[in-house]
């Protein structure tokens, strides 16, 4: 284990070590505009939502590493503190990156990105049109800290391409092809073959990991994420219904495997196990498991 002291290290040499580690971060592409109505547009990754009512967005520009000047955005939010957030999808990336370039203050990026401005309803900053959201904001707090400009912006019109829009209405996320930051060059697609459904906890009790019996916590077949699937059950299943589950084709083959000698019961039980969570089969998973004469339930 690698273990750092910021204060021990030059600020852009930890910065590598926090940008490779806490990502993907989501992307604001931030239009901005000052009081002479000239546009500034610009990618930040420290960027998130932070609160559902009101509905906020916050990001934070860093002063440049160079001279530590304060960027062209910060300067815009000073004289108008509105901002139009847009996010970026892989259709973007490219001139999105390309926005990001240095260019002398009054240089429109809109032009130098070749993105299509697209007149905003409540506030100055124009939206990017290629975007599949945007977010019209005011911004309502801003906080300097050391190098870091934190703006809590609150989010008062906001639009969605129908391209993501789902039958119900909603954002669908299969639909969606976002892009997010990591560390140094890389980047992160989020599209529907990277991403994957973790089942919500909190529409009930589950039994928890402590309840999970000895033999299968220590599992050197059955992963973390395995016991986290497991431990999310409400209740086990009863006897009879093991008893059952026991007779049926794929249950005999394992209890022959291990009469025989192939393999331990065990190492089988947890085999077909790790199958079924695979799979999302949680019950199912756990009928195998307590197949095992040595577990029983309450």
């Amino acid at each position: 284990m690698l273990t750092l002291n910021p204060k021990e290290l030059e600020s852009r040499v930890f910065y590598s070590y926090l940008t490779g580690t806490v990502a993907p971060r989501p992307i604001a592409f931030a239009s901005t505009i000052d009081s002479a109505g000239n546009v500034n547009l610009s990618p930040f990754s420290f960027f998130n939502i932070m609160g559902i009512n009101p509905p906020l967005l916050v990001f934070a520009p860093n002063n440049r590493g160079r001279d530590g000047s304060k960027k062209d955005t910060t300067l815009n939010l000073a004289e108008v503190p509105e901002v139009a957030i847009n996010m970026v999808d892989y259709a973007m990336v490219q001139q999105m990156s390309l926005s990001s370039v240095e260019y002398p203050k009054g240089v429109n990026e809109f032009i130098k990105s070749g993105f299509t401005p697209e007149p905003s309803l409540l506030i100055k900053p124009p939206r990017v049109k290629e975007s599949p959201a945007q977010f019209e904001c005011k911004v309502i707090e801003t906080k300097a800290i050391g190098t870091m400009n934190l703006y809590i912006c609150e989010i008062i019109m906001a639009h969605f391409s129908e391209d993501i829009i789902g039958q119900n209405g909603k954002i669908d996320q299969r639909k969606t092809d976002w892009v997010a930051r990591m560390g140094a060059d890389w980047y992160a697609r989020i599209s529907e073959s990277a991403m994957f459904e973790v089942e919500k906890p909190n529409t009930k009790i589950g039994i928890g990991y402590d309840a999970i019996p000895a033999s299968i916590r220590l599992s050197k077949i059955l992963t973390g994420n395995h016991l986290g699937q497991l431990g999310n059950i409400e209740a086990l299943p009863t006897q009879e219904e093991i008893i059952e589950f026991g007779k049926n084709r794929k249950m005999q083959d394992i209890f022959e495997q291990a009469t025989n000698g192939c393999a331990f019961l065990d190492n089988l039980l947890h085999d077909e196990a790790s199958r079924l969570l695979a799979q999302n089969q949680v019950k199912e998973a756990w009928l195998v498991l307590l197949q095992n004469p040595s577990l029983t339930t309450n």
